[in-house]
């Protein structure tokens, strides 16, 4: 018991480190969202938030700006936001908010290469 608690403090500690400097640049608006999960995930939050000290909210809240924020440095998921913003099924303040900011510049920058080509071929056929 006093290892778990040990490791959780330590655990806390660090989340609450890196959660200081997301939540920082992150807005402060918020907006309300409804959904359906499985019983035993919401449980088992409920669960860690009761450890942590935390409501339920805060929990689902950090795991998602995780989630986010790993996902901004998988290559392949990288690759796939790329490609629908390449198609214009996300916008570049979308874009933005998926990676880093000098990842959409750079996809950015891709994009309008990747256009100029396209239509130098249309022009030359």
């Amino acid at each position: 018991m006093i290892l778990v608690r040990t490791w959780l403090t330590s655990y806390t500690r660090k989340r609450l480190s890196g959660l200081a400097h997301i939540v920082h640049i992150m807005s402060t608006e918020k907006k309300r969202v409804q959904f359906r999960a499985p019983d035993r995930l919401i449980d088992r939050a409920d669960a860690l938030a009761a450890v942590l000290g935390e409501d339920r909210t805060d929990v689902l809240v950090t795991a998602l700006r995780e989630y986010l924020q790993d996902a901004a440095h998988d290559d392949t998921l990288t690759q796939e936001i790329a490609a629908a913003y390449y198609d214009d099924e996300i916008s570049f303040e979308q874009l933005k908010a998926l990676v880093s900011a000098e990842e959409a510049a750079n996809i950015r920058v891709l994009k309008q290469q990747l256009d100029e080509d396209f239509i130098d071929e249309v022009a030359d056929a």
